[in-house]
């Protein structure tokens, strides 16, 4: 029983944070942050180039590049 507990918990031993000023905050809220940041560039980018057309409907486009530019900072910064 106490195997099987030291493997459950042995998830346990790193926490995926980092700190800023004394507190923690999680990777993720960091991926996010940048996720959106690139993608207000990319939408600059489109709209000085005359290319937002292209983008198809912008209420599905957007929100999908900003959950691929967080993943994609996430798998690029983060992995241990």
């Amino acid at each position: 029983m106490a195997a099987i507990a030291a493997g459950l918990v042995s998830g346990c031993e790193s926490s995926p944070s980092i700190g800023v000023l004394g507190a923690y905050f999680p990777d993720w809220l960091f991926c996010i942050v940048a996720g959106v940041a690139l993608t207000v560039v990319i939408y600059l980018i489109v709209k000085r180039l005359q290319a937002g057309h292209l983008m198809g409907p912008s209420a599905v486009v957007y929100p999908t590049l900003v959950a691929f530019l967080a993943l994609a900072v996430w798998l690029m910064l983060f992995q241990h």
